[in-house]
């Protein structure tokens, strides 16, 4: 089986001691290639650089997140017009809205998400989103943007039913974390994956973010998530989808090439 991670954040200062070794754990999971995900201008050019060490198994994307998009600047589209250019460059995002913690006013987040919706719309890359407690307002600015962009997933989703019916309206791609491993927080998550079609589901760990509550206590290298603990939420998903790991795997990783536009395994 293989597996395909569609968010870790490996530019995360966590993993500067032992990156090789997480990668090297992610092989030996089955997990073939891992998407990294830009937050701001600078970690969006390291996210190129770290793909460019790791040709083979990585790809990258360009973004500012709703928590920092008060940094958002005509400067930062420019050089993400630049940069989108590179030959590992497959995404623009992450971006979007997050009002349950507002590190960034809604307004600067609302501007924030336009802007890069509409680079996204002109150099025709997918958009990788992030919505937390902002279904509503989310979902009317990304309504004006569908039809204009050639893909969208809708990553960590965690939001309602409606909210999960209008977004597969919009056909857009959900991705799912381990918050469905949850027990405590995870339990609408749960009900709500069954109803993700075959097509549209992709997973991811959000590394180092979101471990899953369901591994073991005593992890030999911490309490940090990384790619290689993506089968085990894949468990999870198939079990609650009824299927098994191995069709799921087959599932997602090939909704996750397609979208991407990803290799295939030589």
């Amino acid at each position: 089986m293989e597996w395909i991670d569609i968010c870790a954040n490996l530019t995360h200062e966590s993993f500067k001691r032992d990156l090789d070794a997480v990668v090297e754990r992610a092989a030996d999971a089955g997990v073939r290639w891992l998407l990294i995900t830009g937050s701001d201008e600078k970690e969006s050019g390291r996210c190129i650089q770290l793909a460019e060490t790791y040709p083979e198994r990585m790809r990258a994307t360009l973004g500012v997140h709703p928590h920092h998009a008060s940094q958002w600047h005509d400067r930062t589209a420019y050089r993400f017009a630049e940069d989108a250019a590179h030959p590992l460059v497959v995404a623009m995002g992450e971006m979007g809205l997050d009002y349950y913690r507002n590190h960034s006013t809604p307004t600067a987040q609302r501007l924030a998400f336009e802007a890069q919706l509409e680079l996204a719309v002109d150099l025709e890359l997918p958009a990788f989103l992030h919505e937390r407690e902002a279904s509503r307002d989310f979902g009317d600015i990304l309504q004006r943007y569908r039809d204009r962009l050639s893909a969208v997933v809708v990553h960590c989703f965690t939001s309602t039913a409606d909210a999960l019916e209008r977004y597969l309206e919009m056909d857009c791609h959900i991705g799912i974390t381990g918050w469905v491993c949850d027990e405590r927080r995870g339990q609408d998550l749960q009900d709500l994956v069954p109803r993700i079609p075959d097509g549209r589901l992709m997973l991811e760990t959000d590394a180092p973010y979101l471990l899953p509550r369901t591994l073991p206590k005593d992890l030999p290298h911490g309490r940090r998530n990384e790619p290689a603990f993506l089968p085990h939420i894949a468990e999870h998903v198939a079990h609650l989808r009824g299927c098994t790991v191995q069709e799921l795997a087959a599932q997602t990783s090939a909704n996750a090439r397609a979208f991407y536009g990803l290799p295939e395994s030589s």
